[in-house]
């Protein structure tokens, strides 16, 4: 049987494509509250459609008052990780003390933005106490850019999230309804939990298990709650 060929495209260069990144998905959402900041994070590493793990922590105790949730290329956010550590060590050793909160978030700041000409792969969220005690969460962009905020979600569901915290805590484009109910640990933890429990019902990465880190000046807890794992 005889094969046709096209001349013309027999001719042309093959081009062989690398990516040097690729998505394992998931979610982070952190809520400042008074005297407290909450962070939660599914558990799912995920590749496409296939599920490398079910219990993969993605939120890090950085200090005794700051947790670090970071989602998006495993393999970036090992590497930033270490780095963040190294650091944290250097200024440790050097000074005597933990480094806090708003220093934390300014450095994640400088080393993503070293690397803006071949970012990390990462979404990025800082969660804990500043100098006077308050909750603070710092979000960034892959490129370093980063902001203080009451609350925000990032990676693969936070345009599912998002809305459901503009509405929740931030009651955004409602009418008659009363903003000064409290924000205690309990109702933002009971909220965050049930936020991924709704976003692991649309997105294929997010799900197994929610780990949720709450920071005060009593420490930091952190509790689980099942979620869907198909």
């Amino acid at each position: 049987m005889a094969v046709l060929i096209d001349s013309k495209t027999a001719m042309e260069p093959t081009q062989h494509r690398f990516s040097p990144y690729a998505m394992n998905g998931g979610t982070v959402v952190a809520v400042a509250g008074d005297d407290f900041a909450v962070i939660g994070s599914d558990t799912r590493l995920s590749e496409g459609y296939s599920i490398l793990s079910r219990d993969v922590s993605k939120v890090r105790n950085v200090t005794k008052a700051c947790l670090l949730g970071s989602v998006g290329f495993h393999g970036d956010v090992l590497t930033l990780t270490k780095m963040m550590d190294a650091r944290l060590k250097q200024y440790l050793h050097t000074h005597g003390k933990e480094m806090p909160c708003e220093a934390i978030a300014q450095m994640l700041s400088t080393t993503l933005y070293y690397r803006r000409f071949f970012p990390y792969y990462t979404y990025n969220m800082v969660a804990g106490l500043d100098k006077q005690g308050k909750g603070c969460v710092f979000s960034y962009d892959p490129v370093g850019s980063y902001e203080r905020e009451s609350y925000r979600a990032s990676g693969s569901a936070s345009a599912i999230i998002q809305p459901l915290l503009d509405n929740q805590i931030g009651f955004k484009n409602q009418s008659n309804v009363h903003t000064s109910i409290p924000m205690t640990r309990e109702r933002v933890r009971d909220l965050v939990r049930d936020i991924f429990a709704a976003a692991s019902e649309r997105d294929i990465y997010t799900g197994d298990e929610v780990e949720i880190a709450i920071i005060d000046k009593n420490g930091i807890e952190t509790v689980r709650y099942p979620l869907r794992s198909d």
